[in-house]
């Protein structure tokens, strides 16, 4: 199946049958649990896109991506390195506070210090100024054509809230100290908080004085999230009614759903790159059997896993038709994505054996792989495979797959505590920035530049490019730099791109949903007929 032959930008909608007029409350299950309910505790999609209906930024997104006025009103650059923020007026904390200047400059402090994931929200701003209550200026060290393109996930906190209940800095995803926000939320989204049992379940309600409801789409009085793990539990619980919609649906089940009388399936491309991380920094491995150098760190070493790896296998076999392999970093709807130009290394286990020979290596290695086994479709099966597949080229993979809260507290740690990983990425800027950013940089934990480089790949020729990408405001120009920066990437082979994921969504009839390709979902897009 050739997803990109359908509604690229991704919202497909989906109404079927009807339900009883009454039913108001959604009850919905995931492949895992919202890490925490700190905004700003962990840079991932579902943990955002969860924290995004009960927080919210100064911009929204819309069900197609576009961007629109949330808790600003309005902005405009009034020099070229100054934006000014005009904030909405009336709006309500879920604790009945107001939402001020001084919230929005707290939680830019906020989001920019200790324990927070989120520090790239604010890439490149050198001051938040308050103009008055309800007017905020940024001001940026060069000019920024998308600076406010990722602030929908940068949920605005309430000063008074965390001030009163110690909860200044946030959780950090990698430590074990809790605090107040970790199982509390204040915020001014269209849903609040009622309960939460990690890994359990989670309760939300409709907030009856959001500042929107006078225009709202959803009908809901009642969200209940409850993460299921295992797979044919979770296909179960959809098929037997026990939850309203499950995600995702693993490819061999989605016929069942689609068969089965009361659900169907959404099916649609997502916007998300998964990919293969290698350790190139080190001058010794964390996790292999060569002592006193690094494999990872010769072209040759990296060139031959990338020839090692067959991604149509892997989509035959283990996606079952649903992803399509990918030469880069970054889907095709993301702004720098035109594959044009590139391909990938094709599959050829003899040229993968002639480099690691070439390389000193002609007997292999071994080398440790860490893999999230409840974040990614089918997330351990294709580590699985790409274990296999090395095998066959004599490198020995040692697989640790576990639960993405373990999985994340080991590879995000301070010490980057990895050799070899398998990540997915969907930059919430939806440009490619974010990626050459977060991923590609020279990491340096002080100013945030390749926060999740895990690998520690560094050109600094990119690193320069990447600048001028980010202050850069001629459109062709911007784009010209951003082909030449993946140009370099690639044939430095810093990852080793997979595919992009189809999302698979299975939901009950009467069910009324907007899937959105970056996969976040928003419950103020959903009604319940």
């Amino acid at each position: 199946m050739n997803f990109r032959t359908t509604l690229l930008a991704g919202v497909a909608a989906l109404a079927i049958g009807a339900a009883g007029a009454s039913a108001k409350e959604l009850t919905f299950a995931f492949q895992g649990d919202a890490n925490s309910m700190d905004p700003y505790n962990l840079n991932e999609t579902f943990t955002l896109g969860f924290m995004g209906n009960i927080y919210e930024g100064l911009i929204r997104r819309k069900a197609d991506l576009s961007i629109e006025p949330a808790l600003a009103e309005r902005w405009e650059i009034i020099e070229p390195t100054r934006w000014r923020f005009y904030l909405r007026k009336g709006v309500k904390f879920h604790d009945g506070r107001d939402f001020t200047a001084d919230d929005v400059i707290f939680s830019a402090d906020r989001v920019n210090g200790e324990g927070s994931d989120l520090k790239t929200r604010l890439a490149g701003v050198k001051e938040v100024i308050k103009v008055d209550d309800h007017t905020v200026d940024f001001v940026t060290e060069s000019p920024n054509p998308i600076l406010h393109f990722e602030w929908e996930t940068w949920g605005m906190m309430s000063k008074g809230w965390a001030e009163e209940n110690g909860a200044l800095t946030a959780e950090s995803a990698t430590g074990d100290v809790e605090n107040f926000a970790t199982r509390n939320a204040n915020g001014t989204g269209p849903f609040r908080l009622v309960s939460r049992e990690a890994d359990v379940q989670t309760v939300a309600e409709a907030n009856p004085d959001w500042w929107g409801n006078a225009d709202k789409q959803h009908n809901l009085t009642k969200v209940t999230l409850k993460p299921i793990g295992s797979d044919a539990t979770r296909v179960a619980a959809l098929l037997s009614g026990q939850v309203d919609m499950a995600y995702p649906i693993p490819v061999q089940d989605m016929d069942r759903v689609s068969g089965n009388d009361g659900t169907s399936m959404l099916v649609g491309p997502e916007l998300r790159t998964i990919f293969l991380g290698m350790d190139q920094s080190r001058d010794e491995l964390l996790y292999s059997n060569i002592k006193g150098k690094n494999p990872m760190k010769d072209i040759r070493v990296r060139q031959a896993f990338y020839h090692a790896i067959n991604v149509e296998l892997i989509k035959k076999k283990v996606m079952r038709g649903l992803s399509e392999p990918s030469p880069l970093m970054v889907a095709p709807g993301i702004n720098g994505g035109n594959q044009e130009g590139f391909s990938r290394l094709p599959f050829d286990p003899d040229r993968s054996k002639a480099l690691l020979a070439e390389a000193g290596y002609p007997d292999g290695f071994e080398i440790g792989m860490d893999c999230p086994n409840d974040r990614y479709v089918n997330d351990e099966a294709i580590c699985l495979a790409v274990v296999s597949m090395l095998a066959k080229v004599g490198i020995k993979v040692n697989l640790l797959a576990q639960p993405k809260a373990l999985y994340f507290k080991k590879v995000l740690a301070p010490s980057l505590d990895t050799s070899f990983y398998l990540l997915g990425w969907t930059p919430g800027s939806l440009d490619s920035f974010n990626v050459l950013y977060n991923l590609h940089g020279c990491y340096n934990a002080e100013t945030g530049n390749g926060k999740f480089n895990l690998g520690g790949y560094c050109n600094p020729k990119v690193d320069e490019l990447t600048g001028k990408i980010l202050s850069e405001t001629d459109k062709g120009k911007r784009d010209l730099m951003i082909q030449q920066a993946w140009k370099m990437t690639t044939d430095d082979v810093a990852y080793i791109p997979l595919h992009q994921q189809a999302l698979a969504w299975g939901v009950r009839n009467g069910l009324n949903v907007a899937q959105r390709a970056d996969n976040q979902f928003a419950w103020r897009h959903v009604t319940i007929d």
